[in-house]
């Protein structure tokens, strides 16, 4: 049987939900929440299963903290043997609007702690959905701008483009990273 691991960065406690940091939870909880799947208290994270035409998908939500992420993803591809071609993670992007995203198939860490360490760990050849959450902050005040929760008028931009991440997820496990990308990129870009 194919399986999947999607992992969703963030940050655990009550503190970070819904923070910037914490969009790949964000993602991850509007997919289960979709397709009713409850996360259960596991190593290293909060795991989610589900089936998707026949494929066994794994969501997981680190609860390593951020800069420590590789952990949890390192562990959950070896247990359940997944092939790292079939691993997604969903990360914020502070060069990214709020609003937009990119799906990559491999690349860089762009500077983020979470993507850093699973690099370290695993290599750059994993596809990634990386969230716009805007770069509208004083110089010096990146780590507050990440840890801060969105307003309501982005949250109003950030919203649909959770709905279409739910639906890269399904496409990338049902139909692969190149046609997921073909289809998706275009529409993160924004108008």
């Amino acid at each position: 049987m194919d399986k999947y691991l999607i992992v969703g960065l963030g940050n655990p406690g009550d503190e970070y939900a819904e923070t910037r940091h914490n969009t790949g939870f964000m993602v991850l909880d509007a997919f289960a929440k979709a397709s009713n799947i409850v996360f259960a208290d596991k190593r290293y994270g909060f795991v989610g299963e589900t089936m998707l035409k026949g494929r066994k998908v794994f969501l997981l939500k680190p609860t390593t903290y951020m800069n420590l992420s590789g952990n949890a993803v390192r562990y959950w591809l070896n247990q359940e043997n997944i092939d790292q071609s079939r691993l997604l993670v969903v990360s914020d992007d502070v060069a990214i609007p709020v609003g937009q995203f990119r799906l990559k198939a491999s690349g860089s860490n762009g500077g983020h702690n979470g993507l850093g360490h699973i690099q370290q760990l695993i290599g750059q050849q994993y596809a990634r959905l990386r969230m716009g959450i805007g770069n509208d902050y004083p110089m010096g005040m990146q780590i507050d701008h990440v840890l801060s929760r969105f307003p309501l008028e982005e949250m109003e931009k950030l919203q649909p483009a959770i709905n279409v991440a739910v639906d890269i997820i399904k496409s990338f496990v049902l139909a692969g990273i190149d046609i997921t990308m073909n289809q998706y990129n275009k529409l993160g870009k924004g108008k």
